[in-house]
């Protein structure tokens, strides 16, 4: 086991303790300032629905509890470039190394899985913190502090048209966190990642495609041809929230074809050209009921066919690799190519 799976272990096993010594965050006053968006490089090459223009947003960073003193936690919130009826920022925790304020770090916006699985993503975010690389973990339109009160809408709608909306906002929000990490002081602007898993990983895609500071980006279950991936899959193993949509398209009759067409925009196959000469990651499962092989080639292919790593599971089963990925995508941030494997791989068998 390396270092960074031993440190995710132990980390997981400290959380799960409720007698934990809790370590006070390394500031301790709460930070308010504003941040100033310059588009970096040409806008050319991105869609229009994901473009900004120079623009400064304000952002509060509040002091959080940590179950470590050799890593600092806070939450940073900031308004989404979206504007909606819902006013609830942008909500995100910010982990970073517990240095002396003087190394530079390289970064990581980290995304969670379609269920809102939050714990996951800590764990990730932590480890790469233990590590020697900053985490933002985001939460993305209507999950967790960012669904109001009785509010139904969701990022993820059962109509597709929605889902797009969600999507575009979504990637809007994961540009202005990226300028956000540009801006720390402990941050490396050269050196600013992304990362998702499932669901997170297809929006970590789609925003990489969108956002010219991602230097690096990995995907964890993650494909592309998103509207085949929802509308083929298989009855009984797709997600609730996928079967619902599918039958709502139906119920408005409407074709496949049609819905295939209105998710077109947030596709990042579509995109791919944007990415090339990028370090990416991908890892998948050989098995995977949920994003097909074709939907993993279709992204694999758009996108150079980057480092690829195949687990022997399935899309829940390869929860066992767990440590194993969370080995390989820290040394992938912390930019040791030789540990994260070679260019293809199969791992876990």
């Amino acid at each position: 086991m390396n270092r960074a799976a031993l440190t995710a272990l132990l980390l997981l096993l400290a959380a799960g303790g409720g007698a934990n010594r809790l370590a006070r965050s390394a500031e301790d006053e709460v930070r308010r300032g504003e941040i100033d968006f310059q588009p970096k490089g040409s806008q050319d090459n991105i869609p229009e629905r994901f473009r900004l223009a120079a623009h400064k947003f304000p952002f509060e960073q509040r002091p959080a509890e940590c179950v470590s003193d050799k890593i600092s936690l806070s939450t940073v919130t900031f308004p989404s470039p979206v504007e909606t009826p819902h006013k609830e920022n942008n909500h995100c925790e910010y982990f970073r190394p517990a240095g002396d304020g003087k190394q530079k770090y390289p970064a990581v916006v980290v995304l969670h899985i379609l269920g809102g699985d939050f714990d996951l993503c800590r764990l990730f975010s932590r480890t790469f913190a233990h590590n020697g690389v900053c985490a933002l973990f985001l939460k993305m339109p209507y999950y967790g502090p960012r669904r109001p009160p009785g509010v139904s809408k969701r990022m993820i709608s059962v109509d597709p048209r929605e889902t797009v909306e969600g999507m575009t906002q979504a990637v809007l929000d994961i540009r202005r966190a990226a300028a956000w990490l540009a801006a720390q002081e402990e941050v490396d602007p050269e050196r600013i990642g992304i990362f998702g898993i499932s669901l997170g990983g297809i929006t970590a895609s789609l925003a990489t495609t969108a956002e010219p500071r991602f230097t690096s980006a990995a995907f964890m279950l993650a494909g592309g041809d998103i509207g085949s991936a929802t509308w083929d899959a298989p009855e009984g193993k797709a997600e609730p929230e996928i079967q619902r949509a599918k039958r709502f398209w139906l119920e408005q009759g409407r074709t496949r074809e049609e819905y295939l067409e209105t998710l077109l925009p947030v596709d990042p196959v579509r995109y791919g050209e944007n990415v090339r000469g990028r370090r990416l990651l991908m890892l998948n499962a050989q098995y995977d009921e949920v994003i097909p092989r074709r939907c993993t080639d279709a992204l694999w292919k758009s996108f150079g066919e980057p480092e690829i790593v195949w687990y022997d599971g399935g899309h829940y089963t390869s929860a066992r690799f767990l440590f194993e990925a969370l080995g390989r995508v820290t040394n992938f941030f912390n930019g040791d190519a030789k540990a994260s494997g070679e260019r293809s791989t199969a791992a876990g068998n």
